[in-house]
């Protein structure tokens, strides 16, 4: 399965907490490593922004949460996706499905 996965830094508090923060961020990432399971497509930051996203395909749901779950200062989100050309050949089948039905 495809995953977009965002993430944005909560709200920290004074100056120096968020200094704080990133220091702890980047200790911990920094001694972070990929999955085998995970097959990173693309993993971006947002220039001058602290967030970012990552484009993975990953059968293991468990593993992308437990990502998600390594740096409490972010808030993260993983959404499923799909290929456009697969979402449009079942939307069609849809609609060619909804389009048979018969009127009561």
């Amino acid at each position: 399965m495809k995953y977009v996965v965002t993430w944005n830094e909560r709200s920290q508090g004074s100056p120096i907490e968020y200094e704080n923060a990133q220091k702890r961020i980047l200790e911990v990432f920094t001694q972070w490593k990929t999955p085998d399971n995970f097959k990173i497509e693309m993993f971006v930051i947002r220039v001058g922004d602290w967030g970012g996203y990552m484009l993975l395909d990953c059968d293991e749901p468990l593993a992308v949460h437990k990502f998600c779950s390594m740096l409490p200062a972010f808030t993260f989100e993983a959404r499923p996706v799909v290929p456009v050309m697969d979402a449009v050949r079942v939307e069609l089948e849809a609609i060619a499905f909804r389009d048979g039905l018969k009127a009561k």
